[in-house]
């Protein structure tokens, strides 16, 4: 089987990335990834992309096998995983076209398979900062080189979907202050940390969500999602093939040893 040291999961809109791959079907645990998984080279690093959604975007956010998704890659000994993502803005500074390197996470989804700790041996995984920091650092420096309107930091909260957001809802978290809205970054981050992996969120904002203060828009629709995704793909790819070359080797961030501790033992 072909091996990849970078994972990149490519979210609504995104469906392919390198050119010259190899197609690796993988078996896991917990049934078929969502597509077979792609696997390349970016200046002499091996990339294992593959489409979150599917490649005919067959998976709601809902039912993505993101268990299946995440050991895939873990299988392929990848130990970073750079997780792009179409997002909606809550604040007016938050600008559709703009780029969120997020460093928080809010959880309000439900009945996801969201672990791969399920008994007997408990384990409980330390998610304080759900984002890898040496990632978080590359990437914003890159997108900085880039010249792309990028946000160094942000709070998403992560909705069950698949419908969008009513406008009560929209109005809360964006009381709470956070940023971004998107339904797929959980379980998809806590995942790999549950398996010693680094993840980079990246959130392409593509609209308002159901609108904001200040700003006359339409409410979101999928239709102004892909257009704005598709229209901000190009810096998307030269982001990803900046980020992934400059990444150090070794890893001394906290997530490579976030198993050390987390095991509940009884002696």
């Amino acid at each position: 089987m072909s091996t990849a040291e970078v994972g990149v999961f490519g979210g609504s809109g995104f469906y392919s990335f390198l050119d010259d791959v190899e197609e690796v079907e993988v078996d896991t645990p917990y049934g078929a990834p969502s597509a077979p998984l792609m696997v390349g080279d970016v200046e002499g690093r091996r990339v294992a992309f593959l489409a979150r959604h599917g490649l005919k975007h067959q998976h709601p956010p809902h039912d993505v096998p993101y268990r299946a998704n995440v050991w895939a890659m873990k299988e392929l000994g990848v130990e970073r995983i750079v997780g792009p993502c179409a997002a909606g803005s809550l604040q007016p500074q938050v600008r559709p076209g703009h780029f969120v390197i997020c460093d928080q996470l809010v959880e309000r989804t439900w009945g996801r398979g969201d672990t791969f700790y399920d008994g007997p041996d408990t384990t409980h995984i330390g998610f304080a900062d759900p984002y890898c920091p040496t990632m978080r650092e590359v990437a914003i420096a890159r997108g900085r080189d880039l010249g792309i309107d990028l946000h160094d930091r942000g709070t998403v909260v992560v909705v069950q979907g698949p419908r969008f957001s009513t406008k009560a809802e929209s109005d809360f978290f964006r009381r709470q202050g956070w940023e971004v809205i998107n339904m797929t970054q959980y379980p998809e981050s806590v995942l790999a940390r549950e398996l010693e992996m680094c993840y980079l969120n990246v959130s392409l904002i593509t609209d308002y969500d159901v609108g904001v203060e200040g700003e006359e828009v339409e409410p979101v629709s999928h239709e102004r999602v892909i257009q704005v995704f598709n229209e901000n793909m190009a810096k998307l790819r030269d982001l990803l093939f900046r980020v992934i070359p400059a990444l150090p080797v070794e890893r001394t961030c906290p997530c490579a040893t976030a198993l050390e501790g987390a095991r509940f033992e009884v002696t």
